[in-house]
Formats: structure tokens, C-alpha cells, sequence
């Protein structure tokens, strides 16, 4: 899958060139010749081929935790990147650039992306259901929480939740993270439907016909009621309903209606807030949603669009996180 000339048996699959694709390729490769079917998601929580060896070993899957290690260190405590809409965490190149001092870093990913459960659709719920199993993992402020997109939400949320019982949370920051437009201010929402109108007459115009309907009919699945993921998705015959193609389309959706769902509440905190420098789909301005809604809101922006912030030149991201992290560290001292 890899294309590599040896791997050895505990290399890491994401830090030698493994994604999301590939491990729905490797899992289907492990269920014709193995004979037994895992969730795509197994490779989160066994990234290498001894740990994946000894899972295939076993009779039943253990019941993972929705903390997957990104980043490996000895100190405590650990930094934790809530996942956005698709319930993945992509995050595992910014993990390793941000400069962390030997602070173990953690993606924390959804429900239902194993494809046994079922999805939630409320923020809240997510929020809980993470700091249930948060107490495994650092029983204990302080907390340093980083949201992506959707994540930000859930993040904010989960932050609220830990002010409530006295836990410290050391750093919240959000990238790119807004609530659904529907709470937006009514000029806010003029302004933002503007914006997104004129990006999207740009995008089509821009394309072959045949690419203008695709890009016209993928803004158009989240609409679409939640059982008909699959045919929203345009997944082929036979995709596997344990493999991330269907799992985290299945998980979006619900996340929608998350999104549409969820009101942020003051928050009784300061929040960092990162915006990407080229993207027409969220506000202009963060500080026009978010200052209102925390004792103090520091923004500031990062080059790239929204999706280029993982995908792309990722070190303006890790470096702005980065200095989040160690002012959090060095206002604990």
C-alpha cells in the first residue's frame, strides 16, 4: 500500500506516508486474506503492523478510547485536538511540528466512526461522552484544548463543562471554528450569504460543466436526510460500511445536525482563535461572533484556506499553536 521498500513491524503507518484512503485499501486488503473484517478506524489505535498483528490474533476487538495518541511524551498535560465535521483526526503532521516540550498531544475522534455505533447529534453529548473518558487519560486540570472547525465547538463546550466543576483549562483555542449561520446576527448573516454567494459563482465558473454539477451536488449532500448517506455520498457497490469512506460521511452527517443545533453560551475564559487567510466561507471577522461570548477573545491569522491548514503548508498553523501551547505552560509556572 505504502510503496516503500521495508517497513519495519513498529513503524508508525501515518508517519511513513499512511492517510485515511489507504487504510480503507489496507483493511480491505486484511479482510481477503485474513478473512476477518475491522473498522478502518482500527488504524488509529493500531498504527503499526505488530500492534495490528496482535488485534487479528485476538477473538473480539477491545473497546477503544476516543483518544488517539498523535504525538508521544512523558509530561503531563496533554494536549488535545477535538476533530471537526467528518469525525477524523487529521492531525497528525501538525502534531509533529508543533513544538510541545515532550507533552504528549491527542486527536479526539467521534462516535461511530468504528461503524457499530451510531453517531451523535448534539454537541453537548459529544462534549460529555469526552469527558467521561477524559478522566482515564489526565483525571485532572489543567486542560489544554484545541478545536478544528466543528471541533471548536465541541471544544468551547467541553471547556464550559469543566469550568462548571472547578477544572482549569490552561489554553482554548479554536481554528476556524463558527457556529451555524442561524445564530449568527441578522447582518452578519446578509454579509456571510454575500460572501459565500460570490465565492461560489467564482467556483463554478471556473470549472468544466461537468465539474460545476459535481461541485454543485457535494454542496448539496448535507442536506440530504440522514438515511440516505450512502447514496448522498456517491459510494460504490460494496463499499464497506466499517471503512472511513462511509463511517465519516455517516458521522458528518449527524455533525450537521449538531451544528445547526448548537448555541454557543458565554464562555467564562479567554479563547484563542486562528483564522485561515483565504477562505470566503466563514465571517471576516471572528471577533464580531466570538467577543461577545468570552471574558477575552484574542484572533489571529494564519496564511492558507480553510483546508489548507492541514493539508498544505501546515508550519503557520504549528507555529501559532505552538506559541498558545508554551504561554499556556509558562503561565502555570
Amino acid at each position: 500500500m505504502l510503496r516503500r521498500p521495508s517497513i519495519g513491524v513498529n513503524d508508525n503507518f501515518f508517519n511513513i506516508g499512511g492517510g485515511l484512503y489507504l487504510a480503507d485499501r489496507l483493511f480491505e486488503a486484511i479482510a481477503q486474506e485474513c478473512g476477518r473484517e475491522l473498522p478502518s478506524s482500527t488504524i488509529y489505535h493500531a498504527p503499526t503492523i505488530a500492534e495490528l498483528a496482535s488485534l487479528l490474533e485476538g477473538t473480539v476487538l477491545p473497546q477503544f478510547s476516543p483518544f488517539v495518541e498523535l504525538k508521544a511524551g512523558g509530561k503531563q498535560p496533554s494536549i488535545l485536538i477535538v476533530h471537526g465535521l467528518a469525525g477524523t483526526v487529521p492531525f497528525f503532521d501538525l502534531a509533529r511540528e508543533m513544538a510541545t516540550d515532550d507533552h504528549p498531544v491527542y486527536g479526539i475522534q467521534a462516535k461511530g466512526l468504528d461503524g457499530t455505533e451510531e453517531p451523535l447529534d448534539r454537541v453537548e453529548d459529544m462534549a460529555a461522552l469526552y469527558l467521561r473518558s477524559i478522566r482515564k487519560l489526565q483525571p485532572h486540570g489543567p486542560y489544554l484544548l484545541i478545536g478544528y472547525s466543528f471541533g471548536g465547538l465541541v471544544a468551547l463546550e467541553m471547556a464550559d463543562a469543566m469550568h462548571e466543576v472547578g477544572e482549569k483549562v490552561a489554553l482554548l483555542a479554536l481554528v476556524d471554528a463558527y457556529p451555524d449561520p442561524h445564530y449568527l446576527l441578522s447582518r452578519q448573516r446578509l454579509l456571510l450569504g454575500v460572501q459565500r454567494t460570490i465565492s461560489r459563482i467564482s467556483e463554478i465558473r471556473s470549472r468544466s460543466a461537468r465539474d460545476a454539477l459535481a461541485y454543485i451536488v457535494r454542496g448539496l449532500k448535507h442536506r440530504l436526510p440522514i438515511g440516505q448517506v450512502a447514496d448522498s455520498a456517491g459510494l460504490a457497490p460494496g463499499t464497506s460500511q466499517l471503512s472511513f469512506e462511509y463511517t465519516a460521511e455517516r458521522v458528518k452527517k449527524k455533525a450537521y445536525v449538531a451544528l445547526e443545533r448548537y448555541r454557543p453560551r458565554s464562555y467564562r475564559g479567554r479563547i484563542k482563535f486562528v483564522k485561515s487567510e483565504s477562505d470566503s466561507y466563514f465571517p471576516a471577522d471572528p471577533a464580531a461572533v466570538w467577543s461577545k461570548l468570552a471574558t477575552e477573545f484574542e484572533c489571529e491569522t494564519v496564511p492558507g484556506g480553510h483546508l489548507d491548514m492541514l493539508t498544505g503548508d501546515i508550519k503557520g498553523l504549528a507555529g501559532v499553536l505552538s506559541r498558545y501551547v508554551q504561554e499556556a505552560f509558562h503561565r502555570r509556572q
